[in-house]
């Protein structure tokens, strides 16, 4: 009860302010206080040396110059506990000016045969003025201690920080730190492996090695909460390792970004980048023929389909730089491809690429609406981005899926050969190979369909990829929100791994395969190693903040219907060629003749048109023999009759 009173008191009189006449007189006080001090000092503390009568005569013209300057200066006026430099500037101008004059005086009196009693002597003057000088101003301070250590506690969250890199970047964390309104950061130390760095000292902060400041010793005994990478263009591989090592340590860690996203050439605490899993999972950028790309995009019409997916708008975002004339972004998504187009158009695209640009709200099945489209734009360029691709759900819908994914392809092929189109790319998947679910087979049909109706005019290429980070459906974002929600994160094996590629990597290998392609080929995309799905959830919960296990659970609901445990491995030597560019190779694959296909397609419609899905499966397997159905209600037309 008692703390609680002296608590309200506190808050009480915290927040009201000391009349500035009282400060003045505090400051008189201190000016009489310490003109005595100076007698003491200059006669060694002799007590029967000093004339007591004489030293208060003087003190009154002390007081008196000394009261002049602080009204002159307005020195007292200022509020103690916001006090700075200004204020502290204010005070030397007023007792040096104060100090000069009554040197003035005792120079004066200094000259006369009786030296002046009731001016001071040049020693005690110079003594009391640098006495006045401390006390006034460690006063101040100590009141701003008092305020803010006590009184009003800093309300930041505390953590304690190792910037990686004592280069510029690293001094610019360190400044931007400073300026954090919600976390109040301690630089502990910084890390760096440049030799003449190491065992100094950086604005008071010790510079050390990496191997002894993310050691687990070293982490623990200084209580690190946060790691900052400050070190530009560090290579993945170590930057990867780095993060987890903090990972395993319970360590959060943050990036600087790269010099050209800073605000104004600076950083602020706010630009610090959290690590992603994107991160952990990127790789070296891909060098892309820009050259090239430019000669084929540069002043063509290019019809884009699926263009405000997540693989067809990075397309779009990536071809605008090729100043295409007439850029077609069609996508039967209404809200979806109003949000592209308002991101476009708030882009820094200039107004020309802008105008270039025509949305279409339509549906590749709908063949009148496409023809419409071919015949009105002339596409010489068709990058094919639309597509169903969930796997579960076009287990359960296979009409749709052969409608969209087959014959919507058919549709804007065969326009691409009537309305002489040079170059038709579609994006394929890796579920095409080997396909255990609808929505690979479909794919893999479509691929058979396109492989067998180039005839050199309008050239067919298919590009093929994993599983794309931050794509509309991709399990990252998925776990992302279970994370927030507090979990559980779900997965449907322990033991499921995929390969992952980046949207913007994704679609440069597209642009790139859509470049070299000459008609019938089938590129597969170098998607580096496969990730088990598991690691990439514990991770995830981890760069939360959270301790997986604990904190929230990882649960297993069971591999869904159609889905391999495993993803086919694209890149084979027996099964792909080499190109010119090291991350894309050429598939070996079996070339239907388009008389087969074709036959093969029509009793597919005529099935689609009765119904029976069972039927439509049946016949597609039948056409597709390496299609077996994994954990599916399809897995029995599989099942072969007993002798």
């Amino acid at each position: 009860m008692k703390f609680n009173i002296l608590d309200n008191l506190i808050k009480i009189y915290s927040n009201r302010f000391v009349s500035h006449w009282i400060i003045l007189f505090f400051d008189l006080f201190v000016v009489f206080f310490s003109f005595y001090l100076a007698n003491l000092m200059r006669y060694d503390f002799t007590f029967n040396s000093i004339n007591l009568g004489s030293i208060f005569t003087q003190s009154f013209l002390v007081l008196f110059i000394y009261l002049s300057f602080f009204l002159i200066t307005k020195s007292f006026r200022s509020i103690i506990r916001y006090s700075g430099i200004n204020d502290s500037l204010r005070l030397i101008k007023a007792t040096g000016l104060a100090a000069l004059v009554l040197l003035f005086l005792a120079f004066i009196s200094f000259g006369k045969n009786e030296p002046i009693r009731w001016i001071p002597s040049f020693s005690i003057i110079l003594i009391h003025f640098l006495l006045c000088l401390i006390f006034l101003d460690w006063s101040r301070f100590i009141i701003r201690m008092i305020y803010h250590d006590v009184l009003n506690k800093d309300p930041r969250i505390h953590l304690r920080v190792l910037i990686y890199g004592a280069g510029s970047a690293g001094m610019q964390t360190r400044s931007a730190l400073h300026g954090d309104s919600l976390y109040k950061h301690e630089i502990i130390a910084f890390l760096d492996d440049n030799q003449s760095f190491v065992n100094k000292m950086l604005e008071g902060v010790p510079v050390i090695s990496p191997g002894r400041g993310l050691s687990e010793e070293y982490i623990h005994r200084n209580r690190i909460n946060l790691l900052i990478i400050a070190i530009m263009g560090m290579p993945l591989i170590e930057k990867k390792q780095i993060i987890d090592r903090m990972l395993e340590l319970g360590i959060k860690v943050k990036v600087v970004p790269s010099i050209n996203q800073w605000i104004n050439g600076e950083l602020s605490s706010s630009q610090l980048k959290e690590v992603r899993i994107e991160d952990l999972l990127e790789r070296e950028p891909i060098k892309l023929q820009t050259d090239n790309i430019i000669s084929e995009i540069k002043g063509k019409v290019i019809l884009i389909t699926g263009g405000a997916g997540s693989i067809g708008k990075e397309i779009v975002r990536q071809l605008i730089s090729y100043e295409p004339s007439r850029l077609i972004v069609l996508d039967q998504a209404e809200s979806a491809l109003y949000e592209l187009q308002f991101e476009i158009n708030g882009s820094q695209a200039t107004v020309t690429q802008k105008q270039s640009i025509v949305y279409k709200v339509a549906s590749i099945r709908d063949r009148f609406i496409m023809e419409d489209v071919f015949n009105t734009y002339r596409p010489q360029y068709v990058f094919h981005a639309a597509a169903y691709k969930h796997v579960p759900l076009m287990e359960d819908h296979p009409y749709e899926a052969l409608m969209v994914n087959v014959f919507g392809t058919k549709i804007l092929a065969d326009l691409s050969v009537k309305y002489h189109t040079s170059k038709f790319v579609m994006v394929s998947t890796d579920k095409a190979v080997n396909p255990t679910n609808v929505m690979g087979a479909t794919k893999r049909l479509a691929e058979i369909y396109i492989q067998s109706l180039s005839n050199g005019k309008t050239q067919f290429i298919t590009t093929r990829f994993g599983n794309v980070l931050g794509s509309n459906g991709s399990v990252i974002p998925l776990f992302r929100e279970q994370i927030k929600k507090g979990g559980p994160v779900t997965i449907t094996h322990k033991d499921i791994t995929r390969y992952f590629m980046t949207i913007p990597e994704a679609c440069n290998l597209v642009l790139e395969a859509g470049v070299m392609g000459k008609g019938a080929e089938i590129f597969i995309f170098d998607m580096g190693s496969s990730v088990k799905i598991y690691d990439l959830a514990y991770k995830m919960i981890q760069l939360s903040g959270f301790t997986p296990g604990k904190d929230i659970q990882i649960k297993e609901t069971g591999l869904r219907p159609g889905e391999k445990l495993k993803e086919e491995l694209l890149v084979d030597d027996e099964l792909s060629l080499p190109t010119y560019h090291p991350k894309i190779m050429r598939a070996r694959v079996r070339v239907y003749k388009k008389d087969q296909i074709s036959k093969m397609l029509e009793e597919l419609s005529q099935l689609v048109h009765e119904g029976d899905r069972f039927a439509m499966i049946k016949k597609i397997k039948q056409f597709i023999p390496e299609y077996i159905s994994n954990n599916s209600v399809y897995s029995s037309l599989d099942k072969k009759s007993k002798p």
